[in-house]
């Protein structure tokens, strides 16, 4: 996969200062220190891919923009609710799947391949870890490149629903504006009323991303998977979320429980800083490469 090792894309970074030298020191003593590293990422980590999170300061979409994420429940139960979520992920695609891995996480996967890092948790839902070549690790909240029926549970690549949505709307134009964090993008009730969703090509049912959408839980089958791993390891490193969300939260509670060293990597205040060993204030593609 390319990347683009020097010319990240920082329209969606919030500001910092450059990583210091005592800051790349204490965070080479984490990591020295560390043999078998839990890892949670967030969407701190794929804002320098050119892809906005939610909540970062000045520049996330809450900051931008009135729009909020859909919820789980209006997906399921309303037809409208799921043709505008489509239409706006339908023409959010190209550019959303195009992304590529920046150099924070060709950093964590070539820990991976040294042995250093044991799991990798993330909360994306943008397969950059994946392109990135990434293996021990946990898509949290899934991932916008697979899709299932919510009846028959039948799964097809995202890509392959493309082809259905282009075949279903061979006439349907409209033009984006804006880009939101989960590759869906701005459109008006009047370009959506015309989009044709298409159903389960198995049973008709509803189809759905691989994801967990807001309101929605983590199966508790994942959870106790990646507690097993968190268990496993001996210190766990946040690079680029903010932990708002219990999901994720909730492994970074069971590590302090643990007594495991927490070090944080991320641009502005998490809900972890009170009882982290380590808080750095840095972009992750400019700190973790400087780690050997």
């Amino acid at each position: 996969h390319s990347v683009s090792r020097n010319s990240p894309n920082l329209a969606f970074v919030p500001a910092c200062l450059p990583p210091g030298p005592v800051e790349v020191e204490e965070l080479q003593h984490f990591v020295s220190n560390s043999k078998r590293l839990f890892v949670m990422t967030g969407a701190g980590i794929s804002t320098e891919s050119g892809i906005p999170d939610y909540r970062s300061e000045g520049v996330g979409l809450y900051a931008r923009t009135g729009r909020r994420p859909i919820q789980h429940a209006e997906f399921v139960h309303s037809a409208s609710a799921r043709q505008r979520y489509w239409a706006r992920n339908f023409v959010g695609w190209p550019q959303f799947s195009s992304h590529q891995p920046n150099t924070a996480h060709l950093v964590l996967r070539d820990w991976e391949k040294l042995g250093k890092l044991h799991w990798l948790v993330t909360q994306n839902v943008d397969a950059l870890h994946t392109k990135a070549g990434s293996q021990r690790m946990t898509e949290l909240h899934g991932c916008t490149h697979r899709v299932f029926c919510l009846a028959c549970g039948d799964q097809i690549l995202r890509s392959e629903l493309q082809e259905h949505f282009e075949a279903l709307n061979p006439t349907w134009k409209a033009e984006a504006f804006g880009v939101a964090p989960d590759g869906d993008v701005f459109l008006t009730d009047e370009q959506v009323c015309n989009f044709q969703v298409p159903d389960c090509r198995k049973c008709g049912g509803i189809l759905k991303p691989d994801v967990t959408f807001f309101g929605d839980t983590v199966s508790q089958e994942k959870v106790n998977f990646v507690h097993q791993r968190l268990a496993e390891s001996d210190s766990m490193l946040v690079a680029g979320s903010s932990m708002q969300v219990y999901s994720g939260y909730r492994f970074a509670l069971a590590a302090q429980e643990r007594r495991l060293p927490i070090a944080i990597l991320n641009i502005g205040p998490t809900r972890v800083d009170h009882f982290a060993s380590l808080k750095l204030n840095s972009r992750c593609g400019e700190l973790l490469p400087l780690i050997v």
